[in-house]
């Protein structure tokens, strides 16, 4: 089959060999597969993964791996011990983790669970769902993306005496915000320091964005919310002190939930936090339940993912696709289509 081969710390579109489901395995074609932050974070910072002994996520740098772990595909054939429930030829998707004799894998992460930046690959048939929606793979397959800031803005249960602030408007920050609004949350502030973010933000559901760099987020946060007592900040940006930052501008009594995750760490004042009686809940993965629910509103349009969607590309384009994907003004986004 053809990929886009993560091999030394770059990418090349190369013929690799075809995959070939084990037990309980399904092979699907990619219909189309979203570039995700996660993906550059992998590429780019092989050491993050050091002192993860899980093998779930495995950067060797001497083997080709296959990323891509937000698709759309259809499937193509059976292992053996599955129950092929599923005909041959059904879009679906899944959450991204592959079932292995040795254990779980990410898949797009891992030598053994190519993703869907080639044109096959493995799932796990116990957790595939079936795509029932007449939208294009391009869109469906922005749903993984969406599950898991709508699990973080699911699991905050924010009370009536307590408001949004969104900090960062990437892919994770929009689909908070998307699942925020859902809620019936308002209102729900949002800042980025980059206008077409900030823009999409509002389309998403945001009531009111905020440039950092030309004002307190902090202070627009204080005079959206009127008497409101408690603010909870959702970290959605992932560069060293951004967390910090908010450690140290945010009200006492914070609620933060982190899902931005710098693969390098990060440093904490945490006397600061102490004092404030600030509570941090660290990123954590969509349950299964919150991928579903977020899986059926995007299927179901329900939540409309348009304004997050950029340019799609071939498997040609995706070395190129990469590098536009680490532009912070570019779309939250960008599609790979494996068979265009």
């Amino acid at each position: 089959m053809r990929a886009a081969v993560l091999r030394g710390g770059t990418v090349q579109a190369r013929t690799v060999d075809d995959p070939v489901p084990g037990p309980g395995q399904l092979l699907v074609r990619s219909l189309a597969c979203g570039i995700c932050a996660s993906d550059l974070h992998f590429m780019d910072h092989p050491e993050a993964g050091v002192d993860d002994d899980s093998g779930m996520s495995t950067y060797d740098q001497d083997v080709d791996i296959v990323m891509g772990h937000e698709y759309c595909a259809e499937v193509v054939d059976y292992g053996p011990g599955t129950e092929r429930r599923i005909p041959v030829g059904t879009r679906v998707s899944s959450l991204p983790v592959l079932a292995t004799p040795a254990g779980r894998r990410i898949i797009g992460q891992n030598p053994e669970s190519p993703g869907g930046f080639g044109e096959l690959f493995l799932l796990t048939e116990a957790i595939t769902r079936v795509v029932v929606s007449d939208l294009p793979s391009e869109v469906v397959c922005v749903a993984d993306a969406i599950s898991v800031g709508w699990s973080t803005a699911s699991r905050a249960q924010l009370t009536a005496n307590e408001a949004p602030l969104v900090i960062g408007c990437g892919a994770i920050a929009l689909s908070a915000i998307g699942r925020l609004k859902g809620l019936g949350v308002a209102p729900i502030v949002a800042a980025d320091l980059v206008a077409s973010r900030r823009a999409t933000a509002l389309a998403m559901g945001a009531d009111v964005v905020v440039d950092p760099a030309e004002v307190s987020p902090y202070e627009v946060w204080r005079n959206a919310v009127g008497s409101r007592s408690s603010c909870v900040v959702f970290e959605c940006v992932g560069v060293p002190g951004v967390l910090d930052s908010i450690i140290k501008g945010c009200e006492r009594g914070t609620r933060i939930f982190s899902v931005g995750g710098p693969p390098e760490g990060d440093h904490l004042h945490t006397l600061t936090a102490k004092r404030k009686g600030i509570n941090i809940q660290f990123g954590g993965g969509p349950s299964m339940d919150h991928w579903d629910e977020a899986f059926r509103a995007v299927c179901s349009g329900s939540l409309d993912v348009g304004p997050m969607l950029g340019h799609t590309v071939g498997l040609g384009g995706v070395p190129a696709a990469l590098d536009a994907a680490r532009d912070a003004d570019g779309p939250a986004r960008i599609i790979v289509v494996p068979g265009s």
